[in-house]
């Protein structure tokens, strides 16, 4: 595989992309991302935003929200 030229905006986005990714699975998200990014003769911002969205559908496990708590904390109101 050759060099991907990015500008340092589009990796920033990448890297931002991988942070909520658990460790285990990141070196496989920044792997796909690459691939991806491989295939198009001239990857820009747009095929780099898709690329990224296409790997975190892949490896982003996000947490279930659905119970029927409410995750946000409570505030009491001091006096």
């Amino acid at each position: 595989m050759s060099p991907i030229q990015l500008a340092d905006s589009e990796l920033d986005a990448i890297y931002a992309a991988a942070a909520p990714i658990a460790a285990e699975h990141r070196p496989m998200f920044l792997q796909q991302v690459a691939a991806i990014l491989a295939d198009c003769p001239e990857p820009g911002p747009g095929t780099v935003y898709r690329a990224i969205r296409v790997a975190q559908q892949a490896h982003l496990d996000p947490p279930d929200l659905s119970g029927t708590q409410d995750p946000r904390p409570r505030l009491v109101a001091s006096r």
